[in-house]
């Protein structure tokens, strides 16, 4: 598919102006929930820059048993709602059991498959069958050749409308690469994402959580844009160091505007 349309009319093209899809993590505390989601929709208003807001209810995947996951499905989902009603933007959220995508699909206008369950057909065919644009992490194990099978159930499941993410690929061990060839291979395949802050993940680098490269997010951001996207995928916090999951990954708040910038010259460049 060439692109793909929102119920708001904002639409994902690797020909087309880029996308962002910005936020959390993971939900922490409500007002730097609501810090976050209004200081990037003010900056992408400002720029003309099509937004949708990430935050996750419940982080799945983690390292330790003790991590923090989030506050959960019903309480998570309130929070996303308001979010949506108060700025007025699109939302995206991950879901991790079939059994939570119907509830999410109420609220978010893309639900988000991730990266180690993306071949989880039950997942998939949830996810699918609500009617949401789907956001498909490509899994760290896979090749990009092979992303037309998790597709291929989509479609199947009647849901054409999907987006495929790139977030690196595992590279021995506690280390991720992002090759941008690999992009430009899924091109054809469906509007690409490039998911900059997962990529610049040491997966499980540190004793009870992964490590990350975050001082590196513009420069890898800047790389992938360049390949000519419909989208790019930036997770921020006011306070990285502080943040209660992932934080060596994110991009300082304040830093997200002069990316941005960036981003746009780097794409109007990449597109002609």
């Amino acid at each position: 598919m060439d692109s793909v349309t929102l119920n708001n009319g904002l639409a994902f093209a690797n020909d087309r102006p880029l996308a962002v899809i910005g936020g959390m993590n993971v939900i922490e505390d409500r007002d730097t929930l609501f810090e976050v989601a209004g200081t990037l929709a003010e900056v992408c208003a400002r720029l003309s820059v099509p937004f949708v807001f990430k935050a996750s209810f419940d982080k799945a995947n983690r390292s330790s048993i003790g991590s923090y996951r989030g506050p959960g499905l019903r309480a998570g989902l309130a929070l996303l709602g308001e979010i949506r009603d108060r700025f007025g933007i699109p939302i995206l959220t991950d879901v991790h059991e079939p059994g939570q995508a119907e509830a999410a699909a109420e609220i978010a206008d893309i639900l988000q498959v991730p990266a180690f369950l993306a071949r989880q057909t039950d997942l998939v065919i949830a996810a699918a069958r609500t009617g949401a644009v789907l956001n498909i992490k490509k899994p760290q194990f896979l090749a990009p050749a092979e992303m037309p099978n998790i597709l291929r159930k989509c479609h199947e499941a009647g849901n054409a409308r999907v987006l495929l993410c790139e977030r690196g690929t595992s590279f021995g061990y506690n280390n991720l690469v992002v090759d941008m060839l690999g992009i430009d291979l899924m091109k054809p395949m469906a509007p690409v994402v490039f998911d900059v802050t997962h990529a610049l993940q040491k997966p499980g680098g540190l004793s009870d959580r992964a490590d990350g490269r975050g001082d590196q997010a513009a420069a890898l951001a800047r790389a992938g844009v360049a390949v000519g996207i419909a989208g790019v995928f930036v997770e921020v916090h006011p306070d990285p160091a502080k943040a209660l999951c992932d934080g060596p990954c994110a991009l300082p708040l304040a830093e997200f505007e002069p990316l941005l910038q960036q981003l746009r010259a780097v794409d109007a460049a990449a597109k002609g």
